[in-house]
């Protein structure tokens, strides 16, 4: 096969603020010290030629490879469509692993599990991330046939997941990324659920609970569920569903983890169910796939397809044209992909899953003058999603008559509803975009800008503002603009406190906390009723969002269709650091050590009774100045060692209260600690007595701390750059330098 020569004559590409940055730093190839071997124009080309010259091999096509190598350069030059990363690193160099997405099975053996590590172990040194179900695992404490044994759950082959993940460099620059998926009936759900509520805990996996629809509906009448052993068949115990609902309302209030994902949903649009279900998705969420299953993925920046003239039109000819030249480079990234296992090369080439979906959402929204949070935004989303998954299966089509349909056609959904042939199982997906919108200047997929403006700092402490360029252009437009005003903008990110703005200005520029959650969960259903495979989105909260509010956002996207849903609320990572109290920040051990303060001979306080799985803890809570001081813990059974243990708890706690421990961090220590005889408390799982006495601490003291704090919690920081990381499209990412957790 002959790779495409670059012409002489060759445009260099025209690249946005930031993008160079970007570029050097994850996508030109590097020497074996580090140095810089090729230019941004000759990685372009090098992308584009090496995807061109796959069309070599089908004579119907209508192109020769140089001039498709030509147009595909020029495709992704201009930002009208980019792939995604592993594509832009890997084509046409010898490691050659083109596709983002990886689906990997754990089937109930060691054997099997220790595969599912290896492989992924490969798939990331190749720069892929992986998504598991972990629900085909017998539960913890399961008689193990072979052995004798006891079976150690699915939480336990996780963590090891987790470890192996941490000692491979994915495509050497980033940590690998991984889905963890358990089914809502396997009967070591509550331990999942409530698995990463340790700061730090399975830090290289975002999980998701498998929803089913039996299961929401027993959430609806109020009725217990069966949990199932996988291994057997048999129902262990039954649960309330809307116990179970709550923990995960509780859990995505705290810390976001663990998302949901509807099973059934997503298997109802499974093209080709004979060859199994879909048990997981990628690492954020937007691409169900089969075991063993890999899919490449591309974006259209919808921002370059408006016209100049007011009021601005959607150039559809021209999307048109674009959406099926993407198509077709994405069926070609499945011939040029080089993948880590040959059982992979196999699936993938069976069904020729890819997945174009979009970016660039909220700059066409400027651009037309059309606010995110409105039905009008809503409508035109449906319509262009519409139009482009028309156009990727009209384009999927022409490749099936030039080259033939994907091998499994004739046992798809389609054959037997006469549609197609097609030459891919599924073409749109909606995916995470970070990374690849700074290369392309424009907003990351369809969410919501995070901010319209915020400062910069560059090389030797120098402060550059920067700013969307449509909201800038709006301002000078009426006569607004000022440095003044960019400062006051950059210091809050958003103009939703400006009064003295025009009305039209405030309403059409608006950033992702300035919407309300609901227009969050219904531009992502706006986009799913017309995406074959799944939407990457965000689901923004502010700090003082509450259980309920998270519990109507889930509830909702199981009304409106959606796949899956994610929600951050603002600040809830234990990372961004709370201080109760008198509001100072932790001391330098090595400067302040700690000193037992006394106890005065009179001190009032509260008892609280808890109920746990080993009778009621009676708990003293004694305070000074309204802060805890001591407390002192009883358990309602007599004359056992656990009434000892209990005594002890309750001494240790009031020595690190009275030498000036925080109590965040004393409820950090004992939430989640687990025990034989877990039980429910009101409407929270308490896992033993530690847990229970975090639970009292936590409910008297941090609420309140946390609304006191909001405007003081920090985000996390990137570890390349050091500037401030968001949350959007499920995955922390930083505007600065591309850096992304998720892959």
């Amino acid at each position: 096969m002959t790779v495409p020569a670059m012409p002489n004559n060759l445009p260099d590409p025209v690249l946005p603020p930031n993008a160079a940055v970007v570029l050097n730093k994850r996508y030109l190839r590097k020497g074996p010290q580090g140095e810089i071997l090729e230019t941004p124009r000759e990685m372009y080309w090098r992308v584009a030629a090496a995807i061109a010259a796959e069309e070599a091999k089908y004579g119907r096509s209508p192109f020769t490879t140089d001039e498709l190598a030509r147009t595909f350069y020029e495709l992704i030059t201009t930002h009208r469509f980019l792939p995604n990363s592993p594509t832009l690193m890997n084509a046409g160099t010898e490691l050659g692993q083109l596709a983002a997405c990886f689906v990997l099975p754990v089937g109930d053996s060691m054997e099997e599990i220790f595969d599912a590590i290896k492989y992924a172990a490969l798939i990331h040194k190749s720069g892929g991330g992986t998504g598991f179900s972990f629900s085909r695992l017998r539960p913890q404490k399961s008689r193990v046939g072979s052995t004798g044994g006891i079976a150690s759950g699915p939480l336990s082959f996780l963590r090891i997941f987790n470890t192996a993940t941490e000692q491979v460099k994915q495509g050497g620059t980033r940590r690998g990324a991984n889905m963890g998926i358990l089914r809502v009936d396997h009967p070591d759900i509550i331990g999942f659920i409530r698995a990463k509520e340790r700061d730090g805990d399975l830090n290289n996996f975002n999980l998701s609970v498998g929803l089913t629809e039996a299961f929401m509906q027993a959430v609806e009448k109020d009725e217990e569920y069966p949990l199932v052993a996988p291994h057997t068949g048999q129902i262990k115990s039954r649960l309330r569903a809307r116990e179970i609902f709550s923990l995960l309302v509780q859990k995505a209030w705290e810390s976001g983890d663990p998302g949901i994902i509807f099973l059934d949903r997503i298997n109802r649009d499974n093209p080709t169910p004979k060859q199994g279900e879909i048990e997981s998705t990628n690492p954020c969420g937007e691409q169900p796939l089969l075991p063993y299953e890999a899919c490449n993925l591309g974006s259209i920046n919808l921002s370059r397809y408006v016209s100049d003239g007011k009021p601005a039109e959607i150039l559809w000819d021209e999307l048109k044209h674009d959406i099926h030249l993407s198509v077709r480079f994405l069926d070609n990234v499945i011939d040029a992909s080089r993948y880590p296992l040959e059982i992979i090369t196999e699936t993938v080439r069976r069904n020729r899953k890819i997945g174009l979906g979009v970016m660039g959402w909220a700059d066409l929204l400027f651009c037309m003058q059309i606010p995110y949070n409105s039905q009008e935004a809503l409508n035109l989303a449906e319509k262009i999603m519409h139009f482009l998954q028309h156009e990727a299966q009209s384009a999927s089509k022409t490749l099936a008559e030039e080259r033939g349909p994907f091998p499994a056609f004739a046992d798809s959904t389609y054959a037997e509803h006469n549609q197609g042939p097609f030459r891919n199982a599924t073409t749109t997906t909606i995916a995470p975009t970070g990374t690849l919108s700074i290369l392309a200047g424009c907003s990351s997929g369809v969410e919501p800008l995070f901010a319209l403006s915020f400062a910069r700092q560059v090389m030797d402490g120098e402060r550059l503002l920067e700013a969307n360029p449509w909201f800038e252009q709006a301002l000078r437009d009426a006569q607004c603009h000022s440095p003044k005003l960019m400062e006051d903008v950059a210091a809050k990110g958003s103009i939703s406190h400006l009064d003295y703005l025009p009305q039209k200005i405030r309403e059409v520029y608006v950033t992702a906390h300035d919407i309300k959650p609901i227009w969050h969960l219904k531009m992502q259903a706006a986009f799913q009723k017309f995406t074959d495979n799944a939407v990457s989105k965000t689901v923004n909260l502010p700090h003082d969002a509450t259980q309920e509010d998270i519990w109507n956002i889930y509830w909702m996207a199981y009304e409106l269709g959606c796949k899956g849903v994610t929600v951050y609320r603002d600040g809830c990572k234990s990372s961004q650091v709370l201080y109760t109290g008198d509001g100072d920040k932790p001391k330098d051990p090595e400067k302040h050590h700690r000193v037992v303060k006394e106890r005065p001979d009179v001190i009032y306080g509260f008892t609280q009774k808890v109920k746990t799985g080993y009778g009621f803890l009676y708990l003293t809570v004694n305070e000074v100045d309204d802060k805890p001081f001591e407390v002192f813990a009883t358990i309602g059974k007599s004359g056992r060692s656990i009434t000892a243990k209990t005594e002890a708890i309750g001494r240790l706690v009031s020595l690190a209260l009275r030498s000036g421990v925080g109590v965040a961090d004393i409820i950090s220590q004992l939430k989640g600690i687990g025990g034989e005889h877990p039980v429910f408390q009101k409407k929270d799982l308490l896992l033993s007595i530690p847990d229970a006495v975090a639970w009292v601490l936590e409910n008297r003291y941090m609420k309140d701390a946390r609304l006191k704090m909001r405007d003081s919690l920090a985000s996390p920081e990137c570890p390349d750059c050091g500037k401030e990381l968001i949350f959007q499209e499920g995955c922390f990412v930083c505007l600065g330098c591309g850096y992304t957790k998720c892959g």
